[in-house]
């Protein structure tokens, strides 16, 4: 069925400004500004963005049926890339490609055309660019069946991308709220389908920077992802059902109650990460005031499988006092060390257990 995008912003924006929408809208507004308030408390911002866009990468990549362990993220950076598991690599690329355009968004407050081609350019790194040849359909996983033909052309796969960017970063074109915005967005770029592998990610990546953007966010620690993964056929559905039957209340109301219940979860989250950064800072200074640090703590939480290198790298000690400091911080607790090959590791799992214990 080829039901192609029209250009944004689209006809009747009416169908987006229903009573039960701007309820939703509430509720949404009311936890992302929690979060964005609670996000400040934390003393370093970079254990946030550490562990929270390690956790998007792996789910984002889920949803596109790459799956890997938590074990062989964690370890993914310390490994040749020869030997890093495929979805790991998948899911590294995503990483890379989210903190680039974070920190791009964040400075010029804009998402560019050039930048949505560098974010599936990094995550999908075979240099394939926009969709050049016909052929692509969305179809069925189950049974085969074609519910969905995007635009085929590139000249008008460009032309909507940059309508699109103009969108975006344009206020003036829609005086709907960002959110509903968000939502319009999210949906406009997965019907144009501008890649041949990415899409999902890159999407869901712009969902993020669409925050930021609007200074609804200050970090980029709400994700979306989670949550399609737990509701994945109501995801496409409801796709489908805009493309279809125009039903744009209907996938509005769909992402709004994802964000709210996102940001519930994940001020959960901060505050656990905070609370753990906070008793183990308690202890350390009781235990091993000796060797304690700002900079050592740190490491035990960007790094929730540390090593020498990175000790010697971050807290700037040498090879043997990096060891000395290890060994014991094994010692009282604070890390599990075990081997792999020839490295040793030195595992938090506090914070391992945490970040596992928001999958469940």
């Amino acid at each position: 069925m080829d039901n192609s995008p029209a250009k944004l912003p689209i006809s009747d924006e009416s169908l987006l400004e229903s009573v039960q929408v701007y309820k939703a809208l509430t509720t949404a507004h009311r936890y992302l500004a929690e979060l964005k308030g609670m996000a400040k408390s934390i003393p370093n911002e970079g254990i946030l963005i550490s562990t929270l866009t390690l956790q998007e990468a792996k789910d984002s990549s889920a949803i596109e049926n790459i799956v890997t362990t938590h074990d062989e993220l964690f370890r993914v950076g310390d490994l040749k890339r020869e030997k890093i598991n495929h979805a790991a690599k998948e899911v590294e690329n995503y990483q890379a490609a989210l903190r680039e355009s974070y920190n791009q968004t964040r400075l010029s407050k804009l998402i560019r055309f050039e930048d949505i081609l560098q974010i599936q350019a990094v995550i999908e790194p075979n240099k394939s660019g926009i969709r050049k040849i016909p052929g692509t359909v969305i179809g069925n996983a189950r049974t085969k069946e074609v519910v969905y033909t995007p635009p085929q052309l590139p000249e008008e796969i460009t032309a909507l991308l940059a309508n699109l960017v103009d969108y975006i970063n344009d206020d003036e074109l829609s005086d709907l709220d960002p959110l509903i915005k968000m939502a319009v967005i999210h949906h406009q770029f997965e019907s144009i389908h501008p890649f041949y592998d990415g899409n999902g990610r890159t999407g869901r990546i712009i969902n993020i920077l669409y925050l930021v953007r609007n200074d609804l966010l200050d970090l980029p620690i709400l994700y979306l992802s989670r949550y399609i993964v737990r509701t994945k056929s109501e995801y496409y559905r409801l796709l489908q059902a805009v493309r279809d039957d125009n039903r744009w209340e209907e996938w509005v109301l769909y992402i709004l109650k994802g964000i709210a219940q996102t940001a519930k979860e994940t001020i959960e989250f901060v505050n656990d990460i905070k609370f753990l950064v906070s008793a183990t800072k308690t202890r350390m200074r009781s235990e091993l005031a000796n060797i304690y640090s700002q900079e050592l703590l740190n490491n035990l939480f960007f790094h929730p499988y540390t090593k020498v290198q990175f000790v010697i790298e971050q807290v700037g000690v040498s090879r043997i006092t990096a060891t000395k400091y290890l060994d014991l911080l094994t010692t009282h607790g604070f890390v599990e060390k075990y081997k792999v090959g020839r490295t040793n590791y030195f595992v938090n799992r506090a914070l391992v257990e945490l970040i596992m214990k928001q999958e469940e």
